[in-house]
């Protein structure tokens, strides 16, 4: 009976330690699957995204926390290729095109249960401009703020992906190659199509701190 105890007890301290978001597979189908993921994110995506989804480099994008949707929606687009960036073509196509719909969902729901990038930020003054432009937006330009489709808290919601913790600098470069329609993003189009280089800028400095 001690030893339950005791068993009992590791579990659930595992239990707790695990990543807000993670889920926890209950058969050895799922249990297999979960494994075939996280093997896949760490010997393979991690070259660029760094380890457990959190990438050093602003080349590439923080994955760690994301939502597990749009996740899956950008691989598919890699292998796709309808996400044609010259990123996207140089290093996302090869490796996409060899993922299946089931690992797909395996590497993103991995992602998706890693606990997020802390915010980082060196510009107060430039984060306070994005955060306005962030929360509110420039109405008298017709463009909406982008808690309105990305959360309050930057956290993203439904479609839209998390941009807390991202990397300033990537977000930027995504920003202008949408901006300049290298990325097709339909619903963003239109409403950056205005936003200045400045603005841009300050938006990023603003995410990156969440």
């Amino acid at each position: 009976m001690k030893h339950l105890g005791l068993a009992v007890g590791a579990a659930a301290f595992a239990l707790a330690m695990l990543p807000a978001g993670a889920q926890v597979a209950s058969n050895p189908a799922d249990v297999a699957l979960q494994q075939a993921g996280e093997d896949k994110a760490i010997n393979l995506c991690s070259t660029c995204h760094g380890p457990r989804g959190i990438s050093t480099s602003p080349e590439f994008p923080i994955l760690a926390a994301q939502r597990r949707g749009y996740l899956e929606g950008q691989l598919e687009a890699f292998r796709a290729h309808t996400r044609s960036e010259k990123i996207a073509h140089d290093f996302m196509w090869g490796i996409a095109g060899g993922l299946d719909d089931t690992m797909i969902g395996a590497v993103a729901s991995y992602y998706a249960g890693q606990p997020p990038a802390a915010g980082r930020t060196s510009d107060p003054a430039l984060v306070a401009k994005g955060k306005q432009l962030f929360d509110q937006g420039a109405t008298d330009r017709g463009i909406p703020a982008c808690a309105t489709c990305h959360g309050a808290d930057a956290t993203g919601q439904a479609a839209f992906p998390r941009l807390a913790g991202q990397h300033a600098k990537y977000v930027v470069k995504q920003l202008q190659y949408i901006q300049s329609l290298v990325r097709s993003a339909p619903v963003m189009h239109g409403i950056i199509k205005d936003i200045t280089p400045d603005e841009m800028r300050a938006v990023a400095a603003y995410v990156q701190s969440k």
